[in-house]
């Protein structure tokens, strides 16, 4: 069976009229105090619901909140949650 002839193509230059392309600048690591911060909100969320179920009698600020205690809870682990959308 005979060989199929290879084309060459013609190597692809831009036209000299177009703008050269800009360079994205690239961001570097996040700051080791975000990450401390992002981990600590989480952990903060996790504590707020843990003494609220944990602690029979209540604390006196946590009591008048009732169920609410739970929606704090859980929004400090959400914001820390979002906060690692942005670490780096």
């Amino acid at each position: 069976m005979p060989k199929s002839k290879v084309r060459k193509k013609t190597v692809y230059t831009p036209p000299t009229d177009r703008r050269t392309p800009v360079k994205a600048k690239l961001a570097g690591p996040s700051h080791p105090l975000y990450v401390a911060a992002m981990l600590g909100i989480m952990l903060l969320g996790l504590a707020w619901l843990v003494v609220y179920y944990l602690v029979p009698t209540g604390i006196p600020f946590m009591e008048p909140l009732a169920a609410w205690n739970f929606a704090i809870g859980f929004a400090l682990m959400i914001i820390g949650l979002l906060m690692t959308m942005k670490w780096r």
